[in-house]
């Protein structure tokens, strides 16, 4: 029998989402079992699904001591490809997980194996949850650049994706980013600018930039609608902290809009930012996703990004949801 006494960072966790990360090795399946067959008691009471965990709450579980310890430290790799995974939140239908900088969304020509989609199914393929000959497979529903932090959605089922998909269509996702420019701004904003996409470049450019250069005479330029609303946090010295909510999601839009601004991001060589704190890529952190039936998902920006803000003095904006 195991003993655990519920601590302050857990208050408020429903039980079988606890334990589904206490002991990341048992299948979500095994999790259901186990405390649908009064395995787990809380305060001495037999626990139910849906038990709403507390500090200094006393929890029992009835497995042996070497099973649990086996449990709550899996492998980190399944099938060679690494598990290793921040999840935000998981249920029956949906994955939410908070991407590392450096880790691609997706295989691509440099890398095929180690992404974020790729964990993800080794995850929940050591959980039990891809059984083979299984139609569907999990996919992404919004995709990080590879320098890009933050909120990742990930449709277990087809009905799941198809409703995620529909409602970034429509807009109704909420997508909010936090992000540091070079410059002061000290307004809020909306960019409304066409963008193109120049596949040979890999950059995201300004359609009216490109309509300019070419002049009256030159190749039509059609460019895609795409909106970034900004909200000035706080200025220190040279930088501005930001939040940003897409509206619409182009690849590299905000990083396209705030350069056609004339305030690039922090590090971003690509769209005119220069590096500052040794940091030579752009800091971009999806902080919050709000679904369109009111779930909202939130993740703390990474030591990298909170490091900048220290010695940038901007530590002090950073709003309380993107706070641990």
């Amino acid at each position: 029998m195991i003993q655990i006494q519920i601590l302050a960072q857990d208050s408020g966790k429903k039980l079988h989402r606890y334990l589904r990360q206490s002991l990341p090795g048992m299948p979500l399946s095994g999790v259901y079992k186990f405390i649908r067959t009064g395995k787990v008691k809380v305060n001495g009471k037999k626990g139910k699904m849906e038990t709403l965990l507390q500090p200094g709450d006393e929890l029992l579980l009835y497995m042996p001591e070497e099973e649990y310890h086996t449990l709550s430290r899996p492998a980190k790799k399944f099938g060679g490809v690494s598990t290793e995974l921040d999840i935000v939140y998981e249920d029956d239908h949906l994955l939410v997980v908070n991407k590392p900088s450096g880790l691609l969304t997706h295989p691509d020509k440099t890398e095929h194996k180690d992404t974020l989609i790729g964990r993800s199914l080794a995850y929940l393929h050591r959980q039990g949850e891809l059984a083979d000959g299984r139609a569907f497979m999990p996919a992404t529903a919004n995709r990080l650049d590879r320098n890009t932090t933050g909120i990742v959605l990930i449709g277990k089922d087809g009905d799941t994706l198809r409703s995620l998909a529909e409602g970034i269509r429509l807009h109704q996702v909420q997508k909010r980013y936090l992000t540091v420019v070079w410059g002061t701004l000290s307004e809020p904003g909306r960019l409304t600018a066409e963008l193109v996409r120049d596949e040979a470049s890999g950059k995201t450019l300004l359609a009216s930039r490109l309509r300019a250069r070419t002049g009256p005479s030159g190749e039509v330029v059609q460019g895609h609608s795409a909106t970034t609303d900004y909200q000035p946090l706080g200025t220190a010295g040279p930088f501005t902290l930001l939040a940003v909510t897409l509206i619409s999601g182009r690849t590299h839009q905000i990083r396209a809009h705030l350069q056609g601004i004339g305030h690039p991001l922090l590090g971003d060589a690509k769209y005119g930012g220069k590096p500052a704190f040794d940091i030579n890529h752009h800091l971009l952190h999806a902080y919050e996703v709000q679904l369109p039936d009111g779930r909202r998902f939130r993740a703390t920006p990474p030591e990298e990004f909170l490091g900048v803000l220290n010695q940038a003095r901007l530590i002090r904006f950073l709003p309380e949801a993107a706070r641990a």
